[in-house]
């Protein structure tokens, strides 16, 4: 198990990049819909793809809590900069903790 340290420049690049794929995935547009076309398992499923595939970078790095809660405000924060309404951004920033955790057990 490698313990470099999760530098800055990486740590956003990370967030940066799963909110684009999130973007490119199920825009603001659909997510913030209340009369969605998409279903919410859907979107969880999304989600979930999205995040699985930004996870390489944290599985070369280890996080602690600090990490974790300082990388769910970025994505939070970033997805709310993209456009998406504050209920989508906090689920996706929780599903991104879960699979983290997940991963480093």
């Amino acid at each position: 198990m490698n313990f470099a340290l999760f530098t800055a420049g990486r740590f956003d690049a990370l967030v940066q990049r799963l909110a684009e794929r999130v973007a490119a995935r199920c825009p603001p547009v659909v997510a913030n819909n209340p009369e969605r076309t998409v279903s919410q398992e859907r979107i969880e499923e999304i989600l979930d793809e999205c995040i699985v595939a930004a996870l390489q970078l944290l599985r070369e790095n280890r996080i602690g809590i600090l990490g974790r809660a300082r990388l769910k405000g970025a994505l939070r924060w970033e997805l709310r900069e993209i456009g998406y309404e504050e209920k989508f951004a906090d689920l996706t920033a929780e599903k991104l903790i879960e699979h983290v955790s997940r991963s480093h057990r």
